[in-house]
């Protein structure tokens, strides 16, 4: 298992500038978008990745933990929902230490 810890709510709300007509701007993609949230857990091309970056029409940044990118821009339409986002992501991994030969131990 490979865990990572996510941020939480450090985002500036509004530009530092006003528009004209004293308008503010907001700062950040709305937080959540077609039923997805930053950083869940989706299933994406036969993978289990995370959502790391979502934009207003639908489409969104997908990568593995280490940051390996699945798809820099895919729909929401092609992305099926695993598991809501958390403190602490979890990503299974395969084998952290190749196979060792016969009669051998870590130790020796």
């Amino acid at each position: 298992f490979f865990q990572k810890q996510t941020r939480r709510n450090n985002r500036q709300i509004h530009k530092l500038s006003i528009l004209k007509g004293a308008r503010r701007k907001r700062n950040q993609a709305s937080f959540e978008v077609k039923g997805f949230r930053l950083f869940d857990k989706v299933a994406c091309k036969g993978e289990e990745s995370f959502i790391f970056s979502r934009r207003s029409s639908g489409y969104f940044d997908v990568r593995k933990l280490d940051g390996t990118r699945i798809s820099a821009g895919i729909s929401y339409k092609k992305l099926r929902l695993l598991e809501k986002r958390r403190t602490y992501l979890t990503e299974i991994r395969k084998e952290a230490f190749p196979p060792l030969p016969e009669g051998r131990s870590l130790r020796a």
